[in-house]
């Protein structure tokens, strides 16, 4: 079989000084080694044969442990993707945005704990979702807007990765636990053709503490995968999915690459591939675009 390798860094150079830990651990792993190929100053590919991929992801995880490079092993073959499906918060954006909502009203510590707690799968996230919203209960809808101009940034590379995968013609959708306020702008930036989430209730100009039923948690997610996909025509072999939190486990899984991106540990162990050191045009040098094909406005 014929699989990818492709190293990202996050320096010029990085991924190239990796090859010389890589050549030993593949050989290790009964695999025969090509040429790199280049895919810019921070990516390359190694076309590498072997029979056991998942063999050959931990050898180079392995001989890469501690130094700064991402790593992702797939069959080469269909790796250009036609569907993304990535989580908002601490993904495609730098924040949490509930927990900046809270700390308007005074309870980031309070909230962003029960965040944590959901996102690494200790807790409910539809029950931590409701327990969250209830305790914003009066906060004034300006937050909302107040949250987004002074809080929330694209991460590194989310607008290019989004803007390259649909100049190429995949379909881009914002799939969130968060809210709609929020979804809807930061769709709008990173250019997403569409966007999902949940809608906070208000009344009077302030939150009801309550938050629009049936709650968009880790199996609605796993839905707005497939729904795509199938609108489109597409197999779940030709999506990509991306997100940090236990309610993206199922997408994650689900895609034909799921990628955790700067995820915590329940993520981390069940993903096609982590992003723990580049930006998110890692997932376009996974996929085998060229820095050269990047597209940005």
């Amino acid at each position: 079989m014929q699989l990818a390798l492709t190293l990202v860094g996050p320096e010029p150079g990085a991924a190239a000084d990796a090859l010389a830990a890589i050549g030993p651990a593949l050989a290790g792993a009964q695999a025969r080694v090509k040429e790199p190929r280049p895919l810019g100053p921070l990516a390359l590919d190694l076309a590498v044969e072997a029979e056991d991929a998942a063999a050959v992801r931990r050898a180079a995880e392995a001989a890469l442990a501690g130094r700064a490079v991402d790593v992702c092993v797939q069959p080469w073959n269909g790796r250009k993707k036609r569907l993304l499906v990535a989580d908002m918060d601490s993904t495609i954006i730098n924040v949490e945005c509930l927990d900046e909502l809270a700390d308007f009203a005074g309870l980031k510590a309070e909230i962003s704990a029960i965040t944590e707690r959901a996102m690494r799968g200790e807790l409910e996230f539809e029950g931590a979702l409701r327990e969250r919203v209830g305790m914003l209960n009066g906060l004034p809808v300006s937050a909302l807007e107040r949250a987004y101009a002074e809080r929330v940034r694209l991460n590194p590379g989310a607008r290019t990765l989004v803007r390259t995968m649909g100049a190429a013609g995949a379909r881009c959708v914002l799939v969130s636990g968060g809210f709609t306020f929020f979804t809807a702008r930061v769709a709008e930036a990173a250019g997403f053709h569409a966007d999902r989430a949940n809608t906070l209730l208000e009344a009077e100009g302030a939150l009801t503490g309550r938050v629009g039923e049936p709650i968009l948690g880790r199996a609605a997610k796993l839905a707005a995968l497939e729904e795509e996909a199938a609108t489109l025509g597409a197999s779940l072999s030709e999506t990509i999915a991306v997100g940090d939190g236990a309610n993206d486990l199922g997408m994650i899984e689900a895609a034909g690459l799921g990628v955790a991106y700067r995820a915590k540990p329940i993520v981390a162990a069940q993903a096609d591939a982590k992003v723990d050191h580049a930006d998110l045009t890692a997932l376009l040098y996974f996929q085998g675009y060229r820095a050269a094909e990047f597209v940005s406005d």
